[in-house]
């Protein structure tokens, strides 16, 4: 097959978003022209057009190069329009019906547990989930249900300051063993939350389920009622994607 032509001075910028994604932090100038293969003052001029676009943004106080808001709309996006979130998206009218709340998808995003679809509950009165919400890794059931499946590592490339301590790893044990985590009352009082893992082919967790209410009339219990149809559910997802066993993290 013939090449198709393109735009060299395209492909040529491209390669600093593709060293700031490889390196996964903000650089300054002279590292991010460096690991792009470019001098500083042609790297320069590409920076200030990404900037203006939204591909990318520079700290004020250190002059450091990172992912802008347009890079991170684009990788919801992708993220929004890959297979397992699709399949999920699908379930999200029964399942908030039939849990009674509101439910969403999160996924794993450069800044950690991230919404990226919801469904309102049935009753009048619910708690919202808005797209592009970060969760926090500790004190909600997103973040925690992540932490318990991913590695270390992964946590604290997208959360560099992410502390495993030994009460935190007795309870992340405790999500693997019951197959959901649960937060009542946690970031937000009266504000209570489940979520259930649902792995690929590969047994890599790739969301998370999740159903969020108001801490006076959610059952947040493990084995509640909303739990039981959260697992079932995620479980029924999981096996469409391939996966064959229950996953373990590995460090």
């Amino acid at each position: 097959m013939k090449a198709q032509r393109g735009i060299q001075s395209v492909e040529v910028g491209g390669r600093l978003l593709l060293a700031l994604v490889h390196e996964g932090r903000p650089m300054a100038l002279k590292d991010l022209a460096q690991a792009a293969g470019m001098a500083p003052p042609k790297a320069h001029p590409y920076l200030v057009s990404f900037g203006k676009l939204g591909l990318i943004a520079q700290d004020e106080a250190s002059g450091h190069y990172g992912l802008g808001p347009l890079a991170m709309q684009l990788g919801l996006i992708s993220l929004q329009q890959s297979d397992p979130v699709r399949l999920a998206s699908a379930q999200l009218p029964g399942l908030a019906d039939v849990v009674g709340q509101t439910v969403g998808i999160a996924v794993w995003g450069p800044r950690g547990a991230t919404i990226v679809r919801t469904e309102p509950g049935p009753l009048p009165v619910h708690v919202a989930m808005r797209h592009g919400t970060v969760m926090s890794l500790r004190g909600t059931a997103s973040g925690t249900l992540f932490a318990a499946w991913l590695s270390h590592a992964e946590i604290r490339a997208s959360d560099p300051g992410a502390v495993f301590d030994a009460a935190f790893e007795r309870d992340l044990a405790a999500v693997r063993d019951a197959g959901i985590a649960t937060a009542n009352d946690g970031v937000v009082a009266g504000v209570s939350a489940l979520a259930a893992p649902v792995f690929d082919a590969g047994n890599r967790l790739v969301l998370s389920l999740t159903a969020i209410g108001p801490s006076a009339s959610f059952d947040v219990r493990p084995d509640g009622p909303p739990a039981q149809a959260l697992k079932a559910a995620a479980a029924a997802l999981s096996r469409q994607l391939g996966a064959r066993s229950a996953a373990t993290r590995v460090d």
